[in-house]
């Protein structure tokens, strides 16, 4: 099979698309005919070597992917079925997506819901599912359109941009923040109501002003210290990201003193019930003006380019990658 192969030569990790072997069935009870699969910025971090992501040479990266059944020793798969996978490793300690075949374990599959297409469900990929799962988390700390303004952080990146789509679906007034000019229009197409540059989130106390009824943070440190000053009271934090840094400068005063929740946001473990659940609500809830405005389409060969790019912040939405 062809696939991008991560070897580590003299401390450096090199990136190189070759035909490689398929996997051994011992590593997974299906095997996937894989269709499409994404560009992710852990993907990025992982193919340049700038985190340390990898750590058994060689690897196979790419933490999504969606195609279908080749063959299947659990009766719940069988040949020709559509599936969908995020998370458990793939690609960071288990050969990942960006492959023409990938072997895995039948628990680790999502089958893909009615109404969503393969190329669909990866323009939504691990950062679309991880977008929906900071969304439900807000409808569980009872915030709702009518409770106040939702702030997404990272607004222009697949998280960011698929939980304003999420947001505006469900009818809540969206604020975008975004470091980026060049973003605006984008984003207000996607259903940001209005946009705040990311400076404004720089420096914090530790209370300010109340703003926010929820938040989904792909960013962290000062950025998140910033947003917990300013939520609601019993406001709700969604964060399930640290472009910014895994630091967290606040105090306990936003938690004690407004009841806010910070609620930290899983994709790679998630069980299977609500991943089922999740890629339902995205089947449903996308509209299909997001799929046509969210997504760069790459070949295996361009994956290494790219994921320059990420690391350099010149991507904007999803990158997806057409396998076969």
């Amino acid at each position: 099979m062809k696939a991008v192969v991560l070897e580590q030569v003299e401390g450096q990790t090199q990136a190189e698309v070759k035909q490689i072997a398929v996997p051994a069935e011992e590593l997974g009870n299906v095997l996937v005919n894989v269709e499409w699969s994404s560009l992710n910025y852990k993907d990025a971090l992982a193919i340049t070597g700038k985190g340390k992501i990898i750590r058994n040479f060689p690897m196979v990266p790419g933490i999504d992917f969606a195609g279908r059944v080749a063959a299947s020793s659990d009766s719940a798969f069988s040949a020709g079925q559509e599936v969908v996978l995020t998370g458990w490793g793939v690609g960071e300690n288990h050969w990942g997506g960006l492959a023409e075949q990938a072997r895995v374990k039948s628990e680790w599959l999502v089958p893909l819901p009615a109404g969503l297409t393969a190329r669909q469900a990866m323009i939504v990929g691990t950062a679309g599912f991880t977008a929906m799962l900071c969304v439900m988390a807000l409808e569980e700390a009872g915030v709702t359109p009518a409770s106040g303004e939702v702030v997404v952080t990272g607004a222009s990146g697949g998280v960011g941009s698929t939980a304003i789509a999420l947001l505006h679906a469900l009818g809540y007034q969206v604020v975008a923040v975004s470091g980026r000019e060049s973003t605006h229009d984008y984003l207000r197409q996607l259903g940001a109501s209005r946009i705040l540059p990311r400076s404004e989130f720089a420096e914090t106390r530790p209370l300010e002003k109340q703003v926010w009824a929820g938040a989904v943070d792909t960013v962290g440190g000062n950025v998140l210290a910033k947003l917990l000053a300013q939520m609601n009271y019993s406001g709700c934090v969604a964060a399930c990201g640290l472009a910014g840094g895994f630091s967290l400068p606040t105090t306990v005063m936003p938690f004690i003193l407004r009841n806010v929740r910070l609620q930290g946001v899983d994709s790679v473990s998630a069980p299977i019930e609500r991943r089922v659940a999740a890629w339902k609500r995205l089947a449903e809830l996308l509209p299909e003006s997001f799929y046509e405005m969210a997504t760069t389409e790459i070949s295996l060969e361009q994956a290494p380019k790219f994921a320059d790019d990420f690391m350099n912040n010149a991507i904007q939405g999803r990158t997806l990658v057409k396998v076969s």
